[in-house]
């Protein structure tokens, strides 16, 4: 492909210093897969999905100033995987958190 010689170019020609040559490493273990947004739709170019899934538990934890214990805490991350994985699969809290309580049923099938 042809970003990924342009990369491998570029990446060469840099002025090199501890900081570009961390950069250049990381960036060349990653170039399989950095722009495979461009290759499949179904992907996309930002982890919005992600920080956006996040901003209720920092939400939360602003405002309640923490968890008093570590079970609770793990608690609460369980509960928002499950329901912010329900909702990308269009459940509602309530449905999902019924799902991963039915050992019948899964969120994330398996076949």
């Amino acid at each position: 492909m042809v970003l990924h010689s342009s990369l491998q170019r570029l990446a060469s020609s840099l002025n090199i210093t501890l900081h570009h040559y961390r950069l250049r490493k990381r960036y060349l273990e990653l170039r399989e897969n950095l722009f495979l947004f461009l290759d499949d739709p179904t992907i996309p170019p930002t982890n919005n999905a992600s920080e956006q899934a996040l901003r209720w538990s920092v939400i939360f934890r602003k405002i309640t100033n923490g968890f008093r214990s570590i079970w609770g805490r793990d608690l609460f991350a369980m509960v928002r995987s499950i329901v912010n994985t329900g909702y990308r699969q269009g459940l509602s809290a309530f449905e999902s958190i019924l799902v991963a309580l039915n050992p019948l049923e899964a969120l994330f099938p398996l076949s």
